[in-house]
């Protein structure tokens, strides 16, 4: 009996002390789980800070670039049937270029493009007329530095078709087979050969790559000159009327109405060697004359200019490191310039029309002395009407693509000391204007048959990074 009541005494007293030891162990549990429960809130709050300066540093952030180009450019004109020549032996200039860019987030993105394109020893601020919005980062001037290029992207899918969408100050210049003479790896939007501009716009870009390689179509809507509706005090001294004209009509006198634009740019086919592109573009209010009282720079009538142009990257199959490595392209365009009753461009009848055309071929090819050189040689010619609108072309002389005549260029695209962040280049282009130069808008002068030269041998150095 009393080796019972001892047996249940120290059952009692183990069972007891296994519940005290549970109670504790449980306790220390509860104590676990609370910490690990602080520590996971923790972990979640430096996850998110770090998403957050994760996307500051890395993704938000506008990321910037740099072209930086010094050159010299040679100039000399003759006149040969006025026996008469202007020249220039050192033509100074430096131009910058600073590049951004940003992707906030998947679909989104901007780009843009600070500008100072100035000539040595330049004035402050250069007031020349005839140098416009469309071209102001692109001819060498003064030491302002302008937007050339800042606009935004959105792309996404409507009914499973790819869609983009833009706004701003497109990239209007050095397009499709002109990026070659600029030494620029990635061509600008609008095919060069009709037309390279500076210009704000809309844009609807719709893809077709699914049915052909490469294939789309961009809808660009926009304004290439802002007439007198559009001054800053209105167009009556003192009657305090800012962006309106009184009347709310065209004045009668200068007719300096506003000039926009539609441009239909595409790609037709693209795999990689054999490119295709095509460009329609229609002018509204382009400027002529007007007949009573021969008003210059009048809104005059409308102007249309296509083009269609091949490149071929490589030419066969493998055939030659050479033949890889050498690239062939051909263009053509045609204007067409449409008065109104009451008006003329480019020297026609009262409501008549003007048509001109033009070809470009180039081919560049490997240096066979550097790395990564090219040699590049291209030919323009254009008939007496033949009016793109390239007022932005970097050439010292004026475009060479708009030339009335003939026009033949060679370069040599290196990089200096092989160092791919100083691309470089020597460039020689002679121009054989047969008619009335066509280096600046001015619908209102009809062409005439002229003998004048135009020569400009470049050399540019640029840091790009």
């Amino acid at each position: 009996m009393r080796k019972t009541l001892l047996s249940t005494a120290v059952l009692s007293l183990f069972a007891g002390a296994l519940a005290a030891d549970d109670a504790s162990m449980q306790a220390e549990i509860d104590a676990l789980m609370q910490k690990v429960q602080k520590l996971e809130q923790q972990q979640k709050r430096t996850n998110k800070k770090l998403s957050q300066v994760n996307a500051q540093s890395a993704n938000d952030n506008v990321k910037f670039g740099l072209d930086f180009r010094n050159a010299v450019d040679v100039i000399d004109y003759r006149n040969n049937d006025a026996d008469t020549y202007a020249t220039n032996p050192s033509l100074l200039t430096s131009r910058l270029y600073l590049t951004m860019g940003a992707a906030p987030t998947e679909g989104l993105t901007f780009q843009g493009k600070l500008a100072v394109y100035s000539t040595w020893g330049s004035h402050l601020y250069v007031t020349d007329p005839a140098l416009k919005d469309w071209a102001a980062s692109s001819k060498a001037s003064d030491t302002v530095m302008r937007i050339k290029e800042a606009y935004f992207v959105y792309s996404d899918e409507l009914g499973g078709q790819p869609v983009s969408v833009s706004v701003g100050r497109r990239p209007s210049t050095n397009g499709f087979l002109a990026n070659y003479r600029e030494n620029e790896t990635d061509p600008g939007s609008p095919l060069a050969h009709i037309t390279n501009m500076e210009v704000n716009g809309a844009m609807v870009r719709l893809d077709w790559s699914r049915f052909l390689d490469g294939a789309y179509t961009k809808f660009v809507c926009g304004r290439a000159h802002s007439g007198e509706m559009q001054d800053v005090y209105g167009d009556v001294s003192g009657a305090r009327m800012p962006y309106a004209l009184s009347g709310g009509d065209v004045n009668t006198t200068l007719e300096d109405t506003s000039v926009d634009f539609f441009v239909m740019p595409g790609n037709a086919y693209d795999d990689g060697q054999y490119q295709v592109m095509y460009q329609w573009a229609h002018i509204f209010n382009t400027k002529g004359m007007k007949l009573d009282g021969n008003i210059p720079k009048a809104a005059s009538g409308s102007a249309d200019l296509f083009s269609v142009g091949l490149k071929v990257s490589g030419i066969g199959e493998e055939i030659s490191d050479f033949l890889d490595e050498t690239t062939l392209f051909v263009s053509g365009a045609y204007t067409h310039y449409d008065a109104k009753n009451g008006y003329t461009l480019l020297g026609s009848a009262d409501g008549g029309s003007r048509s001109g055309s033009s070809v470009w071929a180039g081919i560049i090819i490997p240096d066979m002395l550097t790395d990564s050189g090219r040699l590049g040689f291209e030919y323009n010619h254009g008939s007496k009407y033949w009016t793109p609108m390239n007022w932005a072309e970097d050439t010292a002389i004026g475009s060479k693509l708009a030339v009335r005549g003939n026009a033949y260029e060679a370069y040599w695209n290196f990089d200096l000391f092989g160092v791919k962040y100083l691309p470089s280049q020597i460039r020689y282009t002679y121009v054989q204007h047969d008619y009335t130069p066509n280096i600046n808008c001015a619908g209102w002068v009809a062409p005439v048959k002229t003998d004048i030269t135009a020569t400009d041998l470049r050399l540019a150095v640029t840091y790009r990074y």
